[in-house]
């Protein structure tokens, strides 16, 4: 295929990078590419500790198919094996080891929502413990004597651990040293990751320089801010917007980032083209407001297509901006003259992940029963032969609750 001018390249490539080392040596690399008409190789390095997928996995995805897109060899590494050992970085404390078995079901799931970013047709997917699993006991030695613990230490987060008393595993030293070693045997020429994961894409640096190879270049990318505003986004901070969500939800949350974010979402996370960001920052400022709608519609239409996003934003002004209950709600049915608590009714359809979850809801006032809201989380439903009502539950889930 013909390659854009590397000038072209660079553009689309740099948009909302953190940092790129070296980033003369990514021209060079680009040089040499567009002259040999060879697409470059490029490395992505996935240990799926969880298998729901959110926006902020999808800034480093965003960046992988820009470079499909422009006409390079793109490797997705299931981290089966280094999902065995977990990923030190930004960690406090030691991280729990997960199986074999749990790291490839997390990483099938991983790659099929990927796909909904990536070309899957475009993409190599392989499995580090198919080169890694297979080391000998004398190849790890040899591999480790290639970095001194004074070079690890220097870490920020092993010398945050170190100087707090906090506990570092031997087999932690090893992470970034597995990671380089990705790089080797896949011979690659840029490897993209989050800002945080620095420190492993420059030891693979070193391990291929050592090894004889052209060292690739390291392109990080920022943490997305979760929808709090503070936090990365993280399931674990509850502040995320999950590419598996609904199209309502998804409009409805990415509705709710603080109006400071507004620009970094659309440079991050959308398909708005290098010469609309500039009007974009200027809407974002002076009428936040619908800059956040253009923002959702965005998002949600990339996910879902127009058509949705657009029934999507028809639903949030109904629901909310209205305060209408929707027409097409749906319906739960239940055996009457049974007693359930309200927090597990909730649960029970799914319009929370759990009970904790459901009480936290009801205590804030996120809940309501045909329009007056329960505050009570030991509140009980009977439920009475023909008897029915409409349960809201947050802004953007309505159900109707129908004893049969």
């Amino acid at each position: 295929m013909a390659f854009l001018p590397v000038k072209d390249q660079l553009e689309i490539i740099k948009r909302g990078t953190v940092e790129i080392v070296p980033e003369n040596e990514l021209i060079e690399k680009l040089e040499k590419s567009f002259k040999t008409n060879t697409p470059l190789r490029i490395k992505l390095g996935c240990d799926p500790p969880r298998p729901a997928l959110h926006l902020g996995h999808s800034v480093i995805l965003r960046k992988m198919r820009q470079f499909q897109d422009l006409g390079h060899h793109c490797i997705l590494i299931i981290g089966d094996f280094t999902g065995m050992i977990g990923d030190p970085s930004g960690a406090n404390k030691t991280r729990p080891s997960l199986t074999k078995e749990d790291v490839r079901k997390n990483g099938e799931t991983y790659f099929h929502q990927a796909s909904k970013i990536l070309d899957p047709d475009k993409t190599e997917i392989v499995y580090n413990a198919d080169w890694l699993g297979t080391m000998k006991f004398e190849d790890v030695i040899r591999l480790a004597s290639k970095f001194t613990v004074a070079r690890m230490i220097e870490r920020d987060d092993f010398t945050k651990r170190y100087e707090s008393n906090e506990p570092i595993s031997l087999h932690e030293f090893l992470y970034p040293l597995a990671q380089g070693q990705d790089s080797v045997h896949l011979k690659s020429d840029v490897e993209l990751g989050g800002s945080d994961q620095k420190f492993n894409l420059l030891v693979a640096r070193q391990l291929q320089r050592e090894d004889g190879q052209d060292p690739q270049v390291c392109l990080m990318m920022p943490l997305l801010v979760g929808t709090d505003g503070t936090n990365k986004m993280s399931k674990s901070y509850d502040n995320y917007i999950g590419l598996d969500e609904t199209a309502n939800n998804m409009y409805g949350k990415a509705l709710s980032i603080p109006d400071a974010l507004i620009y970094d979402y659309f440079e991050l996370v959308t398909d708005v083209s290098l010469d609309q960001l500039p009007a974009i920052k200027a809407k974002s400022q002076k009428d936040p407001r619908n800059a956040k709608h253009d923002l959702a519609l965005a998002i949600t239409a990339l996910y879902f297509g127009d058509d949705e996003a657009q029934k999507a934003r028809e639903h949030f002004e109904q629901t909310v901006i209205n305060k209408e209950i929707p027409d097409d709600l749906p319906e739960f049915e239940f055996e009457s003259g049974e007693t359930i608590k309200l927090i597990q009714l909730i649960s029970s359809i799914k319009f929370a992940p759990s009970n904790g979850e459901a009480r936290r809801l009801v205590q804030q006032g996120g809940v309501s029963i045909d329009g007056d809201q329960v505050t009570d989380p030991q509140a009980e439903i009977t439920f009475e032969t023909g008897k029915e009502f409409v349960l809201k539950v947050g802004k953007r889930k309505f159900g109707k609750i129908i004893s049969k």
